[in-house]
């Protein structure tokens, strides 16, 4: 296999991938992390034909970049999600694994190294492709109610600081009005509608249901990293709108 990028130190084909459906091009970047306990077992997996998952790019913690699926292919990354309505992720995206044992494993941050790594990976990506900043994104913003990854401990703001993704800082967290889990009414069905036009999958009927708690959850792992609690606080509304906003303004 040919690397796609000069920054892959080595190619370790995968047999987990098939063609991009209906002439999709890549047009989301997809982040990830491994949620293994090491970066060796997370590229066995990814590269096990039993397994039937796999990535086109694996950043290993000592800055170490592997490509295992050429990006023209459909690499099984994303799995069940959605993103502005369309479900199939895997045909739309190149998706990037980052080793960190996750959640269930001892989640820690990522080294210093191992970042440096990413953002360059992700710029000579977005280059190659033009992906758009807002279409940079965490694997929990398309399927918030199965992924939490690469999660709260993720640099999101030094990646918007070398020019990936989108830079906006967030609004500081203060007291006032919040909507919460159980609520209901014209507010909720308001931030239901914030949600759906950044992206993310959420019904708009007015109900702060599981589904709206998740798609928080989600915006605010990646958005507004200091408080992750499925509140929208005015914080986490302004920050959206914010985003929202800056999207606007460069179209």
């Amino acid at each position: 296999m040919t690397p796609d990028s000069h920054l892959v130190s080595e190619c370790r084909p995968s047999p987990n991938h098939d063609e991009r459906r209906d002439g999709q091009v890549p047009a989301i970047l997809l982040l990830h992390y491994t949620g293994m306990k090491t970066g060796e077992a997370a590229l066995e997996r990814l590269c096990d034909p039993q397994a039937a998952v796999s990535s086109h790019y694996l950043v290993e913690e000592d800055g170490r970049v592997f490509q295992l699926v050429p990006e023209a292919r459909r690499a099984w990354h994303a799995g069940e999600g959605a993103w502005h309505g369309a479900r199939d992720v895997n045909s739309r995206s190149i998706g990037i694994e980052i080793v960190n044992p996750g959640h269930e494993h001892g989640y820690r941050p990522f080294p210093a190294r191992q970042i440096e790594a990413v953002i360059e990976l992700c710029k000579d990506c977005v280059a190659r492709w033009a992906i758009l900043p807002q279409n940079v994104l965490a694997h929990s913003d398309t399927a918030p109610d199965r992924k939490q990854d690469p999660g709260e401990l993720f640099p999101w703001d030094q990646l918007s600081a070398a020019g990936v993704g989108l830079g906006l800082a967030p609004v500081p967290i203060a007291g006032g009005r919040f909507l919460s889990p159980g609520e209901r009414g014209q507010p909720v069905e308001a931030w239901q509608g914030l949600l759906a036009a950044f992206g993310y999958s959420v019904p708009i009927d007015g109900l702060y249901g599981e589904e709206t708690r998740l798609a928080t959850l989600a915006f605010q792992r990646h958005h507004r990293r200091e408080l992750v609690d499925g509140v929208a606080d005015l914080s986490t509304i302004k920050t959206l709108h914010g985003l929202l906003t800056t999207i606007a303004d460069k179209i």
